[in-house]
């Protein structure tokens, strides 16, 4: 049942953080509780003065442990009054595009959706549309950030792969576990649970669906990869076998999904060169993934922030793959260079234009050299994008 937001109304509120979830609560906050007070703050925690507010609005990104009825968040509040309505998607790698496959087939079924989240418009610019659409969709891609203090989750739950991640703010995995399991730690016996037979078996109160990777089905896709077959077998089953769309156009809206930027996107051919930008892979499964997933890869570009994970098979792949040149870069690419030892096909460089100079050099004609970074961008780039925009100039400059 949706609750109702006259809770916030007439309260003094503080919205932490003033990035694209911040400026969408202040939207919602004039728009919805005009007759509250608000303030915006961007310090640290303890630069609250908790007694001054009646809420606290947490943007995702902060660095925040402590349990307080105070904090809440955009996500909380949409999720309090659409949750029966929202397919929310969370796991390390894949979600991005399985929000996307998934919003595409219920758009090509002709069912009114939104598409909301960590990768498009924040939640509660939709607010006033799903109040008028009651028949609408929330397909919300849901970040470990945004999972870990909810106390409402979404209807349709999907937690699709679980790695070694983001251990720079959650210090073990499973902290980091711990978090993404938000996404269903509220659900009841009326909804369901779509999960990945990867990730860990835990109990949910939610009727559980697994799915394997090894037993998927065959979908046409613009996409490669076999990891966006196993996306789309998600898509299908929540679509087709919960929804009860028809596949035929769930299928044709799949097909018509061309991928996002900065996920294995095709830069171009200079040089008789292919460049790719996987500038989204931060863990080393996407950058491996990524070499199987492009056709003649002979040169990948990694490292980036190190955020203390474990790079053991990345390094094994390394050395396993003599054919294929590999360059690091930066602190998560100087310690993989250290524990790898020196290889004939391992090169350091100490950023990403010098390490794009050299693949320049060192590519045969034909083949692809992609970016995929298996590391954060954090401390070189402002985020994942920024950093993938700037290897996209590089491969394209004649220096």
């Amino acid at each position: 049942m949706q609750k109702s937001i006259e809770y916030l109304k007439g309260k003094n509120i503080l919205i932490w953080g003033y990035g694209r979830e911040g400026k969408a609560t202040e939207r919602f906050i004039k728009e919805f509780c005009p007759d509250s007070s608000y303030e915006v703050y961007e310090g640290d925690r303890k630069g609250i003065e908790d007694g001054r507010f009646d809420y606290i609005f947490v943007s995702p990104g902060i660095t925040f442990e402590e349990v307080n009825p105070k904090f809440t968040s955009e996500t909380q509040v949409f999720l309090e009054a659409f949750a029966d309505r929202t397919i929310g998607i969370t796991g390390t790698k894949g979600k991005s595009t399985t929000s996307c496959l998934t919003y595409n087939a219920i758009k090509k079924s002709g069912k009114k959706t939104c598409l909301v989240g960590n990768i498009s418009v924040p939640c509660l610019d939709y607010y006033a549309e799903m109040l008028e659409n009651p028949d609408e969709i929330a397909v919300f891609e849901m970040s470990c950030h945004q999972c870990q203090r909810l106390t409402v989750s979404p209807h349709i739950a999907v937690f699709l792969n679980l790695f070694e991640d983001h251990l720079d703010r959650y210090i073990t995995e499973e902290r980091y576990f711990e978090a993404k399991k938000g996404i269903t730690r509220n659900q009841t016996g009326e909804d369901y649970f779509y999960v990945g037979s990867q990730v860990p078996v835990f109990e949910t109160a939610a009727r559980r669906v697994t799915i394997s990777d090894k037993e998927i089905g065959s979908y046409e896709l613009f996409i490669a990869g076999e990891h966006n077959q196993y996306n789309a077998e998600f898509a299908k089953q929540i679509c087709v076998d919960l929804l009860g769309l028809d596949e035929d156009k769930v299928r044709e809206g799949m097909k018509g999904f061309h991928g996002l930027p900065h996920r294995l996107e095709y830069c171009g051919t200079y040089e008789g060169i292919r460049y790719y930008d996987d500038s989204i892979s931060t863990i080393p499964e996407a950058a491996i993934s990524a070499v199987a997933s492009i056709d003649k890869v002979k040169t990948l570009l990694i490292g980036g922030m190190d955020r203390h994970i474990e790079y053991d098979i990345l390094e094994k792949f390394i050395q396993e793959r003599p054919d294929i040149n590999f360059i690091a870069s930066y602190d998560a690419g100087k310690r993989i260079c250290e524990e790898t030892g020196e290889r004939e096909n391992l090169y350091y460089r100490n950023d990403l234009e010098s390490a794009v100079l050299l693949a320049k050099k060192i590519t045969e004609e034909g083949a692809a050299c992609v970016l995929s970074p298996a590391a954060a961008s954090y401390g070189y780039f402002k985020n994942f994008e920024e950093r993938g925009d700037y290897f996209k100039k590089l491969v394209e400059s004649k220096s």
